[in-house]
């Protein structure tokens, strides 16, 4: 261990203290490129003292021209993103090892420290977001790491946003020597000295040798768990994606629910809600994003957050090439909102008959100025559709038409009915209707048969041959 500081790691330091000591540490060297907010990381270093045994560069190519005489230009014209932040890394850290003797500095640890942010603008109309990263070493002969970060900027003042992204490239350069290997402590530091209302992580992405033991998605999740963003998405391949790229400018039908596991059900209903979806004339197909949303109050459903559990089920959701949400919008008039914060497109929400009843009910908006009222205006203000998958009761089959609502709001319901802001999903598979997820995960664990019948192809062999949802790995099974 080359950065480590006995037990003064272990201690919530400043950024000023954790810029000192990551000076005295004679192994760690670096350079620093930072656009768009200023020299407010490298700027804790020179004035820690001892900066000169630190910093290698410290620069910024403030001017568009001269960034991409550097770096090269962008294909989209941007240079606040993961790619200008990436191309930054590796060009700084290549130079350090073009420029730098080994032979003279044998025990040095390499680092290129870069970021790129656009802060508020002047009307406030704009409140700024970024991107952090670091590529380093933890061994001077050792392969390169990376972490890169998005952040969204809540503060009202450009000096204050300024100073609080100093503040968290300064963890995030302590936090990738000291607390590599251990994650969790990792991404909790990162605020050390910062208020959470002052800025949002979005995105995190741990890559390198020294990340091997790191799945990126649970690191999604401690983002959530710990209050530091609302919402996160990761693709099929697994790889965290930021929600403002993937969401800007689309088309939006998100189905909700447990997915523990997914069943033909749920297959039905969003291969069923997407036909539906894409029939509108304000849809276009190429640009439409379908996702896969679970709730963290759902994670937590048992109490307690079990990693294990979340990662069964995101292994099968990836597995079959799905795109994931996980958010902390127990209330879908927020799920809206958020989406609506990145298109004015249409949006879709598939649920079934249940679940529609339950938007109906005052109980769930007491915490509203304007209860129901506001929860329904904010839900259907926007360019939204709801598409009702069918229920099989005791009896028979449960439409939209057979939903019961409080008097004083069956006028608005009637009203969204016949503006068909609320459709019944049509050519449903009658004979699915009696598969629920928590039968198939109660015969999967206590070791019955039969449950194979109820999930999509493929799924039934990814559970097995994975052990998941408590079914014996196969090699278990073998032995």
């Amino acid at each position: 261990m080359y950065a480590t500081f006995g037990d003064m790691a272990d201690m919530v330091l400043s950024a000023a203290q954790k810029a000192l000591r990551t000076n005295l540490n004679p192994n760690i060297y670096g350079s620093f490129a930072e656009i768009g907010a200023g020299q407010e990381t490298v700027r804790h270093f020179f004035r820690a003292g001892g900066a000169s045994g630190t910093i290698a560069k410290a620069m910024s190519a403030y001017d568009k021209e001269f960034s991409d005489a550097i770096y090269g230009q962008e294909s989209d014209g941007r240079y606040v993103t993961e790619t200008r932040l990436r191309k930054m890394l590796h060009h700084e850290y290549g130079l350090l090892h073009e420029r730098i003797d080994r032979d003279r500095s044998p025990d040095k640890c390499f680092f290129a420290f870069s970021n790129t942010v656009a802060t508020i603008n002047f009307a406030k109309t704009f409140k700024g977001h970024g991107w952090l990263g670091i590529r380093y070493q933890t061994r001077p002969d050792g392969e390169a790491n990376e972490v890169i970060v998005h952040v969204r900027l809540h503060e009202d003042n450009a000096k204050y946003q300024q100073e609080t992204i100093g503040a968290m490239g300064v963890n995030l350069i302590y936090a990738a020597y000291n607390f590599y290997d251990e994650p969790k402590k990792f991404l909790m530091s990162l605020y050390d000295g910062i208020e959470k209302s002052a800025i949002e992580i979005d995105l995190i992405n741990f890559l390198g040798p020294d990340f091997e033991h790191v799945d990126n998605r649970l690191m999604s999740l401690q983002l959530i768990k710990n209050g530091f963003t609302d919402a996160v998405i990761f693709g099929p391949e697994g790889k965290n994606l930021l929600p403002a790229e993937l969401l800007y400018k689309k088309n939006i039908l998100a189905m909700r629910g447990s997915f523990r596991p997914v069943t033909k059900v749920n297959m039905d209903m969003i291969k069923k809600g997407y036909k539906e979806f894409i029939k509108s004339n304000k849809v276009e197909k190429e640009s439409t994003v379908v996702l896969f949303e679970i709730t963290l109050n759902n994670l937590l459903a048992d109490g307690n957050l079990d990693e294990q559990d979340f990662l069964d089920r995101a292994d099968i959701l990836c597995s079959i090439g799905q795109t994931v949400l996980i958010s902390n919008y127990q209330e879908y008039y927020r799920l809206v909102d958020y989406f609506a914060s990145f298109t004015k497109k249409r949006m879709g929400l598939i649920m079934g008959v249940p679940s529609l009843q339950e938007i109906f009910e005052e109980k769930y908006y007491d915490h509203l100025t304007g209860g129901i009222l506001e929860a329904m205006g904010r839900l259907f203000s926007k360019s939204l559709v709801i598409y009702a998958y069918p229920f099989r009761g005791e009896e028979s089959i449960t439409t939209t038409n057979d939903i019961i609502v409080n008097d004083l709001f069956k006028n608005i319901y009637d009203y969204l009915k016949q503006a068909r802001r609320v459709r019944d999903i049509e050519n449903f598979d009658p004979e699915i209707l009696s598969i629920w997820s928590r039968d198939v995960l109660r015969r999967i664990r206590n070791g019955e048969t039969g449950w194979e019948s109820c999930l999509p192809t493929y799924v039934d062999t990814i559970i097995k041959e994975k052990g998941l949802f408590g079914y014996p790995k196969a090699e278990a099974l073998q032995s």
